[in-house]
């Protein structure tokens, strides 16, 4: 890592900042992805639902908003929505009836071939590498965790 430090009247400039780095770069990218997935039937948040429905099957509400790092509050909606597009359901948990399992159905699961093209169309769209990907898939994780760890105010 770089040992240099900016000069302090660089440290607060708008274009130095992470933040500001980070949120152009998610909207642009997610953006980026709707073309993508219009022909799908999904908007990007709920492409991330269906990626961890694909990748983990059945999943409680719980573990689903623990997967995406979203509240229930903001999962909720979109699970709704999904359910009446006909690509998940919802059912009461037996073992525990305060909890829903959400699950692909069918027509969800069929959903996921379609989908398989979608990484390679991004990458291409935005001029990545698979070795580009990793790298920053890497700093990304890193940052989640930092956050993740950082104490609330």
């Amino acid at each position: 890592m770089d040992s240099a430090i900016l000069p302090e009247d660089d440290l607060l400039k708008l274009e130095k900042q992470v933040c500001f780095g980070l949120a152009v770069a998610s909207r642009s990218v997610i953006s980026a992805y709707k073309p993508v997935l219009d022909p799908l039937g999904l908007t990007h948040p709920q492409y991330l639902v269906m990626l961890a429905l694909w990748d983990s099957g059945a999943l409680s509400a719980r573990e689903l908003s623990d997967q995406l790092h979203l509240d229930p509050g903001t999962l909720s909606p979109l699970v709704k929505r999904l359910e009446a597009a006909g690509l998940v359901d919802k059912t009461k948990n037996p073992q525990d009836e305060r909890s829903v399992i959400i699950e692909p159905t069918k027509k969800g699961a069929d959903l996921r071939k379609g989908a398989l093209k979608v990484p390679l169309e991004m990458m291409s769209r935005l001029q990545l590498s698979e070795k580009d990907v990793l790298e920053l898939r890497g700093i990304l994780d890193r940052l989640i965790d930092a956050g993740g760890s950082a104490p609330k105010a």
